[in-house]
């Protein structure tokens, strides 16, 4: 997926999981996806990455995709925004 937007990221307190979020919104051959990145991944994410997810969880919230690496996925970075020379 090439990541398009990541939203400005905001602070979660629940019983399960206590740290920052934030929105982002990619592409793939399917179309327009929803992301949540997850604490470092907002920091190791940028606009026009490539990335794959692997093990994750994929829900369809108002008619639109969203995918997370929730807590046991991977987030890679396939291709980094101007980099040609990674695959």
């Amino acid at each position: 997926m090439v990541v398009l937007r990541i939203y400005p990221k905001r602070m979660i307190v629940s019983p399960t999981y206590t740290g920052h979020v934030a929105a982002a919104c990619g592409r793939d051959e399917t179309g327009l996806v929803g992301l949540v990145l997850w604490a470092d991944q907002i920091r190791e994410v940028n606009v026009g990455d490539v990335i794959r997810l692997e093990s994750g969880w994929c829900r369809s919230r108002d008619g639109a995709l969203v995918v997370s690496t929730g807590k046991h996925g991977k987030l890679a970075i396939v291709q980094r925004f101007g980099d040609a020379t990674s695959g």
